[in-house]
């Protein structure tokens, strides 16, 4: 499903990088032109450069200053919408943002004008204009897009102390009537502003996101809502994304009662899935090709859950093939029918998930397409009902008791909903991509539709069990073999490694892990093992010539957490501004370390028991029989620490990071 592109705004979530890049590269094979007299600034540009530099973001890297989008709209619905948009250079990392770009459908949209100026420190000023702009697929990877963007890349003539700014006009006959503006990315912003102008008797209403309710001043059937003085926003590790932490709105108008425009207008978010089940609902066909497919598929007498298990594997190997028309009217959100998607074994999200619906109704187990953004859990907004705020599109459904797993919600009226996504070819049913855990979605169910909260997989759900026997000689040389069990989104990470990496990166990655752990390691074994049920194994043999270290040939140090966990969390900031996002996850290891003859324990690391309200953490050591066992383990829940508790986060994980650290150290006898 493709989000329909009616945002003008300068923000990450518009252009892909791959668009932006062969833009770039378009625009440097093109031909310069050369500065002269006519390459004159408009006056509104003239006065954004004039506006004094926001000092109080000593680390940003540019800033902006003026932002202004209009939106007129007509008594048949036709819109016109435009953009001035300004930029100071400050540093040559932000030489970056001296570009401009409108996105637009082509099925309902025309870009009218789309210009640009760079004003330099000296007062020059270069012109782009039709000769410098490229225009590029939005969704480079689609067969067929009708989602493209204007695009002008000003980046190698730019320099600090620059100031960059463009204007665009498009013209547009989409059915929605719904726009988000966002009134920064993660530079500051002087000045930004939305201004909508309606036809007599109609009306606007919006919802302001990260900030306090912005008021509009309305003259006439204008509106204008505007804020200043925005600071930057900072990125951080394992913080949220910046469209969660912007000031933004959503502007929704509504025609006035005896209107010629047939715009879809939402009040409710049944409203939304009402208009997406008359969408879909046609869509989801069977034929006798499917039915007998389905039905072959799985036994009759089967558990409900494994039949569920079948179909839901027979379409992730459908092609992921994306066609998109007729965006502008809705059509990013129409499924093909299931029987071409069938007969084809291609198509796209949304094509996959209304497959799977149709294979499921040949068993006689009713679903429900369900509408999500996949990418960010927290971009969704409940208080905007609208399909716009969605790119993906999934599956619930509907089982009985005796089904469980953790991916299963529970409807106020259609009961419990397993939920899954068939485009994800790597994650099983009964798991949800994590990107997709925790995010508000939509059920779309005529009437019944709701916005529910997708589920949260618990820790254990994604664990990593991992057996490591280690033979240590007198030297302190070691020879060791590991083997590890993951499941879930563990699993899923590990199952991406290895099927998207041509086999001899792969085996390079696991090798750079290794010696990154262990300095000198010889890696003699990578075997990989890809369970049919969700679970993913990895055996690794290595041989290391002096990882422990000999002291006045008396002493043998070592760590018994001999290999470490590829994913660590390293927070070294002292303060923190936003909340610390953390993954639910579990893992646990028992290393067994077959001690030197001659040599006996002189010292063990003290057992460590470390808590915190997201998780927890236990290590310990004992020798039996001249065998050294180490046992560690970690659970951390899925959460969103605020701010103020980030102390708490920094502390946890840095006494984790201690307790791998510490040392066994062996006398000899």
């Amino acid at each position: 499903m493709l989000r329909q592109w009616t945002d003008m705004r300068r923000n990450g979530r518009l252009v892909s990088a791959v668009a932006i890049i062969s833009a770039a590269l378009l625009l440097k094979l093109g031909a310069t032109r050369a500065v002269c007299a006519a390459d004159d600034a408009p006056p509104w540009l003239r006065q954004a450069a004039s506006i004094q530099t926001p000092s109080g973001d000593k680390n940003a890297h540019a800033a902006v200053l003026y932002d202004e989008g209009t939106l007129r709209v007509e008594e048949d619905g036709k819109m016109t919408k435009g953009q001035r948009w300004a930029v100071r250079i400050l540093t040559r990392e932000g030489r970056g943002e001296a570009m401009a770009r409108v996105v637009y459908v082509t099925d309902t949209e025309k870009v009218r004008d789309i210009r640009a100026w760079l004003i330099r420190p000296s007062g020059e000023v270069k012109k782009y204009g039709k000769d410098q702009t490229a225009d590029v697929a939005l969704a480079p990877d689609d067969v067929y897009n009708e989602a493209r963007a204007r695009v002008i890349v000003a980046e190698d003539d730019a320099e600090p102390g620059a100031v960059f700014g463009f204007e665009c006009a498009t013209e547009d006959r989409s059915v929605f009537t719904q726009f988000p503006w966002y009134f920064q990315s993660h530079n500051p912003v002087v000045q930004s502003r939305f201004i909508v102008t309606l036809p007599a008797g109609w009306r606007a209403e919006a919802v302001t996101f990260n900030h306090s309710k912005v008021e509009p001043v309305v003259s006439g059937s204008t509106y204008t809502w505007e804020l200043r003085d925005l600071p930057a926003v900072e990125k951080e590790v394992s913080g949220p994304p910046a469209a969660s932490l912007v000031a933004s709105m959503a502007v929704s108008y509504f025609p006035a009662p005896n209107a010629r425009f047939a715009g879809r207008s939402f009040e409710s978010w049944a409203d939304v899935s009402k208009w997406l089940t008359e969408l879909s609902d046609p869509q989801a066909v069977i034929d006798d090709a499917i039915a007998a497919k389905a039905q072959s598929l799985s036994a009759r007498d089967a558990p409900e859950f494994e039949r569920i298990k079948a179909i839901g594997r027979y379409v992730q190997g459908v092609h992921y093939i994306a066609i998109q028309t007729g965006i502008g009217r809705g059509g990013g959100y129409k499924p093909h029918s299931s029987t071409e998607v069938f007969a084809k074994s291609y198509g796209d999200c949304k094509d996959k998930a209304n497959l799977m619906r149709a294979m499921l109704k040949a068993l006689r187990i009713p679903s429900y397409l369900v509408s999500i953004f996949s990418g960010d859990p927290t971009y969704v907004r409940e208080g905007w009902p609208s399909p716009q705020q969605f790119n993906h599109c999934i599956i619930g459904i509907k089982v009985g008791d005796e089904t469980q797993a953790s991916t299963i919600v529970k409807h106020p009226t259609l009961g419990r909903l397993l939920i899954f996504d068939p485009t994800d070819d790597d994650t099983p049913v009964g798991d949800l991509p994590v990107h997709e855990q925790g995010s508000f979605a939509l059920i779309v169910a005529g009437d019944a539709g709701a916005l529910m909260k997708m589920p949260v997989t618990p820790p254990e759900a994604s664990r990593l069990e991992r057996q490591t026997e280690v033979t240590l000689a007198p030297n302190g040389a070691i020879t060791a073999k590991m083997h590890e069990r993951m499941f879930g989104q563990t699993a899923v990470s590990a199952r991406r490694e290895q099927k998207h990496r041509p086999r001899p990166d792969y085996i390079k990655m696991i090798e750079r892990w290794i010696t990154h752990s262990v300095n000198g390691a010889t890696v003699s074994r990578i075997e990989p093992v890809d369970d049919a049920d969700g679970k993913f194994d990895l055996d690794v043999e290595f041989t290391a010539n002096g990882y422990a270290q000999l002291m006045r040939d008396k002493l043998l140090v070592f760590k018994p957490a001999v290999v470490g966990r590829r994913e660590s969390l390293f927070l070294t900031e002292q303060s923190r501004k936003h909340p610390v996002l953390l993954d639910s996850q579990a893992y646990s290891e028992t290393v067994r370390v077959k001690l030197p003859a001659g040599f006996e324990v002189d010292e063990l690391p003290d057992p460590a028991k470390i808590m915190a309200p997201f998780g927890s953490y236990s290590a310990s050591c004992e020798v039996k029989d001249g065998v050294l066992i180490f046992k560690r383990s970690m659970i951390v829940k899925s959460a969103a620490v605020p701010a103020e508790q980030y102390a708490i986060v920094r502390s946890f994980f840095d006494r984790i990071r201690g307790a791998d650290q510490a040392p066994v150290v062996l006398v000899r006898k």
